[in-house]
C-alpha cells in the first residue's frame, strides 16, 4: 500500500507539472507564475521554501540530541527570515518589477555587480538541493531497498520533469497541496505519538534538565555561536533568489508582505510538529536513537504505526523534500539564465530565454546530484548553503536598499572580501564561526569601498525612492 501510494504521488506530482505548463507563456510566467498568485497559494510556497528534509528529519534528530538550543537556526532562524522579507524587502523588491536578485545588483550597482552576485549566488544553492535529494534516497532505500545512487536518480528525474515544464507556475501549486500533506501528516502522527507517550507530564519527567532552554549558557563563545544560528538562515537566505521568486509571483506587494507574515507563522508553529514526533519517539523507543539519527523518525513509523499513520506521514516528508527541491533547482537556473548567459548573448527572444532557463534546471539537478552523492548530512549542507549568501550578498542587498551612500564599488569589495574571509576561517577552523568573520568582512567591504570610491549614481537613488 505505501508504496503504491508513493508512486502514485511522484506521478501525481508530474502531472501537476504539465498541467502547470499550460499558464506558462513567457519567462515571466515560468520564473514569477506571471505574478498571479493569491495570498493563500503565496504564503504556502514561502512557508515551502525550506520546510523540508532538514526540518523534519535533520532538525528533529537536532532537537533529541541537543535541546530547543540545537535547532535554534531551523525552525527559528528560517521563521525569522520570512518576517524580516515581509518587513524590510518585500515591498521595495516588488516595485522594482524584476525577474531575480541579480536584477537588482544590475539597476544599482552595474554589470559587474550582477555578474559576481551571480556567481556568487548559484552555487549556495547545490548543498540546498543536495541535502534534500539524500533524503530522498534514504527514504527509499529504507522503504523498498533502493541503492543511494539509484535514490537520488529518481528524485532529480521526478523534480526536474515538473519544474522543467511546469516552472514557478508548477512549483508554487505543487507548494500548495504538498503544505495541506504536511500539515495533515504530521499533525496526524503528533496526535498518536502524544496519546502513546502519555501526555505533557510523562514528556516533562523524561527529558533532562534545562532540554527547553532558549538561551545559550553564560560565555562568550556561547553567545557568539548562538547569535550565528539565529543568522544562519535568517539572514543568509533573505538575498536568495527561492524566496524572491515567491514574493514576486504575489499578485500585488500588499500580498507579498501579507504572505511574508503568513509564510513566517506557518514555518514557525508546524515546524514545532516534526521536533515533538521526535522527541516522543525519542521517549517511546529509545533504542532506535543508536543508529543514523536522520532516519529514527521514519524507522520509527515503519516498524510501529498503522498503514494509514504510514501513508500520512510519508506523504508528509515526501511533499516537504519535493516541495524545498522544485524552488531550489529553479531559482539559481533562472539566474543562470538571465544574469549569466543572457548578457552574452545580446538581444534574444524571451522563447529563447525561456529554454535557456529550462536547459539550466537540468545543469542544476546535475551538479546537486553529484555534491548529494559526495556527502550525506543533511543539516551541514543547508548550512553550508545559508553561510555563502550570508557573508557575500546579504549586506550589499541590504545597503543597496536602505545606505543612499553605498557604490558599485563598495558592493564588489562586499562580496569577495566577504567570502574571501570566510573561506579563509573554514580552512582554519576559527573558534568564532566564520561566517560572523565573513559577514563583518562584508560589512566593512562596503563601507570602506564606498568611502573610497562614492556613489556616483544618486538620480538612480532617487527613482528607487520614488518607486
Amino acid at each position: 500500500m505505501l508504496i503504491s501510494y508513493i508512486v502514485l504521488y511522484l506521478l501525481i506530482s508530474i502531472l501537476i507539472g504539465w498541467r502547470a505548463s499550460l499558464n506558462v507563456k513567457t519567462t515571466q510566467d515560468f520564473v514569477i507564475a506571471g505574478r498571479n498568485l493569491p495570498l493563500v497559494v503565496a504564503a504556502s510556497a514561502l512557508f515551502a521554501t525550506w520546510f523540508g528534509s532538514e526540518t523534519i528529519m535533520g532538525a528533529s534528530s537536532e532537537f533529541v540530541e541537543h535541546g530547543l538550543i540545537g535547532v535554534i537556526e531551523d525552525p527559528f532562524g528560517a521563521a525569522l527570515c520570512l518576517f524580516l522579507v515581509g518587513f524590510f524587502f518585500a515591498r521595495p523588491l516588488y516595485r522594482l518589477n524584476i525577474l531575480t536578485f541579480n536584477d537588482f545588483f544590475k539597476i544599482r550597482f552595474g554589470k559587474y555587480a550582477e555578474l559576481i552576485s551571480a556567481l556568487f549566488m548559484v552555487p549556495s544553492y547545490f548543498g540546498w538541493i543536495a541535502a534534500q535529494l539524500v533524503a530522498m534516497a534514504l527514504i527509499l532505500s529504507l522503504l523498498v531497498g533502493l541503492p543511494f545512487f539509484a535514490g537520488i536518480m529518481i528524485c532529480t528525474t521526478v523534480v526536474v520533469l515538473y519544474t522543467y515544464i511546469g516552472g514557478m507556475w508548477a512549483v508554487s501549486i505543487t507548494d500548495f497541496v504538498q503544505t495541506i500533506l504536511i500539515i495533515v501528516g504530521l499533525l496526524a502522527i503528533s496526535i498518536e505519538l502524544y496519546w502513546q507517550v502519555g501526555g505533557v507530564p510523562k514528556i516533562m519527567e523524561s527529558v533532562p534538565d534545562g532540554f527547553f532552554r532558549f538561551l545559550p549558557e553564560e560565555g562568550f563563545e556561547n553567545y557568539i555561536h548562538y547569535f550565528a544560528a539565529w543568522i544562519t538562515i535568517g539572514l543568509g537566505s533573505i538575498p536568495q533568489q527561492d524566496v524572491f521568486q515567491r514574493v514576486m509571483a504575489a499578485k500585488n506587494e500588499n500580498t507579498a508582505v501579507s504572505a511574508s507574515y503568513l509564510g513566517g507563522i506557518m514555518y514557525l508553529t508546524i515546524g514545532f510538529m516534526p521536533l515533538f514526533i521526535g522527541l516522543c519517539s525519542k521517549i517511546l523507543y529509545p533504542e532506535l536513537q543508536n543508529g543514523n539519527p536522520q532516519l529514527t523518525l521514519p524507522i520509527i513509523v515503519m516498524e510501529y504505526s498503522s498503514p494509514i499513520l504510514q501513508v500520512l506521514f510519508f506523504g508528509a516528508l515526501l511533499s516537504a523534500i519535493l516541495s524545498t527541491t522544485s524552488g531550489a533547482m529553479l531559482a539559481p537556473a533562472t539566474v543562470i539564465g538571465e544574469n549569466l548567459i543572457k548578457p552574452f548573448l545580446g538581444q534574444i527572444s524571451d522563447k529563447k530565454l525561456l529554454k535557456l532557463m529550462q536547459l539550466s534546471v537540468v545543469f542544476v539537478a546535475i551538479c546537486s546530484a553529484i555534491m548529494a552523492l559526495l556527502k550525506a548530512n543533511i543539516y551541514d549542507l543547508v548550512a553550508q548553503s545559508s553561510a555563502l549568501s550570508l557573508v557575500s550578498l546579504f549586506i550589499p542587498l541590504a545597503a543597496g536598499l536602505y545606505w543612499r551612500k553605498a557604490s558599485k564599488e563598495g558592493a564588489i569589495c562586499s562580496m569577495t572580501i566577504g567570502l574571501m574571509v570566510w573561506l579563509f576561517c573554514e580552512i582554519t577552523a576559527s573558534i568564532i564561526p566564520s561566517l560572523i568573520w565573513g559577514g563583518l568582512a562584508s560589512l566593512g567591504g562596503m563601507v570602506i569601498g564606498s568611502w573610497i570610491w562614492p556613489n556616483d549614481n544618486l538620480e538612480l537613488w532617487k527613482e528607487m525612492e520614488k518607486k
